[in-house]
């Protein structure tokens, strides 16, 4: 396979099983496409202005070699897609755990996690100031988790967090090759200046904070959705 399919290879992978069971009698995911699409607009507008603002300022950049060569405000089409496929695989992993499973005896886990999240987030924040993206990650995580806790009264967090530990082989699989496991090189490259440069495999820690954020958001308005609909 050329290698400039490699990074939409991997999105098509991510998304195309959940594709195809969404259909399934006992899932129909299907029936709630229009809620997850509203979700994930909503959401995708900061996470790209964010994406395409710290690619300008050279935070990351996207390494040619994998990616097909078409780009939109500087962002390969291929990080675009993520911003569906991911959240999508996501999303529909939740609708069927959430389906099938009762989680919600992690929910009393809720305070817990708020603040130990939030304690976590806000200390890297003010003892890393000067990076960029450690401090914009913590920062809005826990403006997220402030905003479903204390405002929204979101009662599903600890059912989230736990979905999103479930999550973790695919994050790893995914986050993996895009951070260069199993390649040459990285199909994303980060700055060292603007992280705290600790790794998981070549994972950067932020981007698991980073996904943790994203994924709330995306299953936070899916469900409203999903209930107005």
């Amino acid at each position: 396979m050329p290698l400039q399919y490699t990074y939409l290879l991997l999105d098509f992978l991510t998304v195309i099983i959940c594709f195809i069971f969404s259909f399934d009698r006992r899932i129909r995911f299907d029936r709630h496409f229009g809620a997850f699409l509203k979700a994930v607009v909503l959401v995708s507008i900061p996470f790209l202005g964010w994406d395409v603002l710290f690619t300008r300022m050279g935070v990351w950049w996207f390494n040619d070699v994998y990616t097909v060569g078409l780009r939109f405000a500087g962002l390969p089409l291929e990080e675009w897609l993520f911003f569906i496929c991911i959240p999508f695989a996501c999303v529909f992993t939740w609708y069927c755990l959430d389906k099938f499973f009762d989680l919600a005896w992690t929910n009393a886990l809720n305070n817990i996690i708020v603040f130990v999240a939030i304690t976590v987030c806000l200390l890297a924040a003010l003892l890393e100031p000067g990076r960029w993206y450690t401090l914009v990650t913590a920062v809005a995580t826990a403006l997220v988790l402030l905003y479903m806790h204390f405002v929204a009264k979101w009662p599903q967090i600890g059912q989230v967090t736990m979905v999103y530990l479930l999550l973790m082989p695919g994050f790893f699989a995914v986050n993996g090759v895009l951070t260069g496991t199993g390649l040459a090189n990285p199909v994303v490259n980060y700055d060292p200046e603007e992280m705290l440069n600790i790794r998981v495999r070549t994972i950067p820690v932020e981007d698991f904070v980073y996904g943790y954020a994203q994924f709330l958001l995306n299953v936070y308005f899916f469900e409203k959705f999903k209930i107005k609909s």
